[in-house]
């Protein structure tokens, strides 16, 4: 099966392969990879042309997944290497090529590679491999199939054969030739949305370990000599006229303001009110309500849920506009809560007293934090944590009609709150986007939003599985939803004070009891579990037990 990889371009890489005697080859396959018709294998006549279709003499495949998995792995498992398959030095994988082909038709390559990854963890809660790799492209784009083997305690193995782990983005690789054949370095990768369910924390489109594709064919294959076009007599220039000028018209003066007093001014003064809509990671939150966690997320203090995550409300602060400065204080907190074991959660993270502070086109995200050990169950809280640094564009705080608005700003973790994420994330993850707009005139009005519920905050519930049922309820205070994490469950919602956010939830079903997909969340916690919530106290409140 072959497919066309950016004909004119590659053309000439192989055709300059061949004159060195060397190495050529983007691989292109069909969706089924099952190997192209070709007539590579046939005796070829006397005086016939040369064959269409070369195999591949040899060839690999550096790729390493994610790094982060691998981490994750490396902390609370073991990652088996069989059947060919070596580690490189920087952690990723090389694949020895079982077999390919060149299609000089279509400047296609059909190869396969040995070996597999086996991943087990939790005695053998978390059991995964990875076999028979495949390179897949089309055009500038293209794929990484694998053979996904699971198995849950118990139960028999579930196979997906040719599962689309990754896609590739071939736009901007340029080959290179050496000893190993023609090289294409470091190909953009991202999973796919089949791919990232192996894993549960992983979403579609987020970038995974580039990869590096190197193959040579057994023959250099020749293409013929392009056909040499006629001579064109060369044209006829017309006479050319000289340039008719036109008429030149007096300059017009601008209108002169009369009154120079009425230039408006930078605005500078109080926060007066405000608003801060932020879901801190979506992965995470789905996570927390998921099939593994099978929690929930409490709303207080004046915080609400909403489409997005979370609104905090009642901003306080200043806006200095010659400084281009802005802080702004809100109110409200959020409290994620998981593993629930005889009403005790062994995961218990709070955010609460939001505050931006922004100077120029750089800024900070604070807020106070509480998170819990899960192998003792000691709380620890810290105030004023720099939790995530804001990429502001320039201009952004200029005030109109009396508010500032920020529109989805760029926030990534800091490593402090890398170390208070409970050791899932590191330094410079994105998180979500931050919306936020803040008023210097008590007349001014804010822009809609907030909580997705009823009356007085009211609750939404939901269930995120498939064949699941979501309810709609009303308090006078907040609102909750909690779920559990079985296919089809149910949401209820209502509560008298504060709110939570959950829902049930569950993967695709696979065939096996325990979701492969969501056992890294558990690994995850596993790791926190291990190596505690306890960090380098900054800004140290107090703890609790």
């Amino acid at each position: 099966m072959a497919a066309t990889r950016r004909p004119i371009a590659l053309a000439a890489a192989v055709a300059t392969a061949a004159a060195l005697g060397a190495t050529f080859a983007l691989p292109a396959f069909a969706a089924d990879g099952a190997r192209a018709e070709t007539t590579a294998d046939a005796p070829a006549a006397a005086g016939a042309p040369a064959p269409s279709v070369f195999k591949l003499e040899s060839g690999t495949l550096d790729w390493g997944l994610f790094s982060g998995w691998r981490d994750m792995i490396g902390k609370m498992g073991t990652a088996t290497l069989a059947e060919g398959v070596t580690q490189n030095a920087d952690g990723t994988y090389k694949f020895p090529l079982d077999k390919g082909e060149y299609d000089l038709g279509n400047h296609g390559v059909t190869s396969s590679f040995k070996g597999s990854v086996h991943y087990e963890a939790h005695g053998g809660i978390l059991d995964i491999k990875l076999s028979d790799v495949k390179v897949v492209t089309v055009g500038k784009t293209g794929k990484i199939t694998v053979d996904v083997t699971t198995k849950s305690p118990g139960k028999e193995p579930v196979v997906s054969d040719d599962l689309a782990m990754v896609t590739l983005d071939l736009s901007g690789v340029e080959p290179t030739n050496g000893a190993e054949g023609m090289k294409f370095a470091d190909i953009p990768t991202a999973f796919t949305k089949e791919g990232g369910a192996v894993f549960a924390r992983y979403t579609e489109g987020m970038p995974a370990d580039p990869a590096t594709l190197a193959v040579k064919p057994a023959k250099p294959p020749v293409e013929p000599p392009p056909p040499v076009d006629p001579p064109v007599d060369p044209p006829v220039k017309p006479p050319v006229k000289p340039p008719v000028k036109p008429p030149v018209k007096p300059p017009v003066k601008p209108p002169v303001d009369q009154d120079p007093t009425g230039t408006a001014k930078p605005t500078s003064g109080p926060v007066v009110d405000g608003t801060l809509d932020w879901g801190l990671k979506k992965s995470f939150r789905s996570y927390v309500v998921g099939p593994i966690a099978q929690g929930k997320v409490e709303t207080s203090d004046g915080a609400t849920a909403n489409a997005d995550g979370y609104r905090f409300t009642k901003a306080t602060g200043h806006l200095d506009a010659e400084k281009n400065s802005l802080d702004a204080q809100f109110q409200g907190k959020v409290r994620f809560l998981g593993h629930e074991t005889a009403g005790d959660y062994k995961l218990d993270l709070s955010l609460s007293n939001l505050k931006i502070d922004i100077q120029g086109t750089t800024g900070k995200l604070f807020a106070d934090l509480s998170s819990k050990d899960m192998a003792t169950g000691k709380v620890d809280t810290f105030t004023g944590l720099p939790f995530a640094d804001l990429k502001v564009p320039a201009g952004a705080l200029a005030a109109k009609e009396g508010i500032v608005t920020l529109k989805d700003i760029p926030a990534t973790l800091t490593e402090e709150g890398a170390e208070a994420f409970i050791g899932q994330y590191d330094k410079g993850d994105e998180l979500d986007a931050l919306n936020a707009a803040v008023s210097l005139d008590e007349d001014a009005t804010l822009p809609p939003g907030g909580s997705t519920g009823g009356s007085s905050g009211g609750s939404t519930g939901g269930s995120g599985s498939t064949g699941g049922s979501g309810s709609t309820g009303g308090s006078t205070t907040g609102g909750s939803t909690t779920g559990g994490g079985t296919v089809g469950g149910s949401t209820t919602g209502g509560s008298t004070t504060g709110g939570s956010v959950g829902g049930s939830g569950s993967l695709a079903a696979t065939g096996s009891d325990v979701p492969t997909g969501a056992l890294i969340g558990a690994s995850g916690l596993v790791v926190a579990a291990g190596a505690g919530l306890v960090i380098a106290a900054r800004r140290r409140r107090g703890a609790t037990a």
